[in-house]
């Protein structure tokens, strides 16, 4: 069985800009990430994004 490499990124609410959720990406994915996922700041489901974790 082949390992993937794979790398920790961050998901970033649009509506406040926070920082809510961590999640792993293949190495291979150029394209960014998007998820709608709950933000506790706004009290709802929005649009995250994908971010470098520093």
């Amino acid at each position: 069985m082949a390992k993937v490499k794979r790398e920790i990124i961050g998901l970033k609410c649009e509506v406040c800009n926070k920082r809510n959720y961590t999640s792993y990406k293949s190495k291979n994915m150029k394209e960014k990430m998007e998820k709608k996922k709950y933000c506790g700041y706004c009290h709802k489901h929005t649009l995250h994004k994908e971010t470098k974790i520093k």
